[in-house]
């Protein structure tokens, strides 16, 4: 699948904003802790990938009913879904400046990770943050695609292909809205 920029330039996806809070204290923290012993832009992107998918639970699998969006916030509070995961992700990524994109697939309803594109690369490889369990065992390649999920056309469940600089507003509108997650499991976007 060919991913495509809805941004054409690079700089959107290392920019900082409201979610993708990169700037903040405690996000610069992690990313200094983590790149303290990643001599390379890989090695400190897949440190950051195991750091979100391990040490930040799925509040679904977790029973956490907190709702969390902004970067910072999911990776203070330790609890997210998965577009929050891929909030937390994309900046740690990006305040080492890693390009990265907020990408969606379609299954009942949209689940949300991310695509890198390091340094001396020509594409984009999306990476999925989610947080593995039984039957999910999503790994941060560059080879081929590892997620948590993959798509069954003949059951209509897509990969959109578009990559993101921002969060899509469907997604962050069900996010700020949502009192708890039981709340947010009702209002999550079904499409894009």
């Amino acid at each position: 699948m060919e991913l495509i920029q809805n941004t054409p330039e690079i700089s959107a996806y290392l920019a900082a904003d409201e979610v993708i809070d990169h700037e903040h204290p405690y996000v610069r923290d992690i990313a200094a802790t983590l790149s303290a012993d990643a001599p390379d832009a890989y090695t400190y992107a897949k440190a950051a990938f195991a750091f979100v998918r391990d040490t930040v639970p799925h509040s679904q699998d977790a029973g956490d009913p907190r709702v969390t969006w902004r970067a910072s916030d999911v990776l203070k509070q330790r609890t997210g879904i998965c577009y929050a995961k891929a909030h937390a992700l994309t900046a740690l990524l990006r305040a080492k400046g890693i390009p990265t994109a907020l990408c969606y697939q379609k299954f009942d309803v949209v689940h949300g990770l991310v695509a890198v594109r390091l340094p001396g690369e020509d594409r984009w490889v999306r990476q999925d943050p989610r947080g593995n369990k039984p039957g999910v065992d999503a790994q941060f390649r560059l080879d081929r695609e590892q997620l948590a999920f993959t798509v069954r056309p003949e059951f209509n469940e897509v990969d959109y292909p578009v990559l993101f600089a921002e969060p899509h507003p469907a997604v962050l509108q069900c996010l700020r809205e949502a009192v708890d997650r039981p709340h947010l499991w009702q209002t999550l976007p079904t499409d894009l």
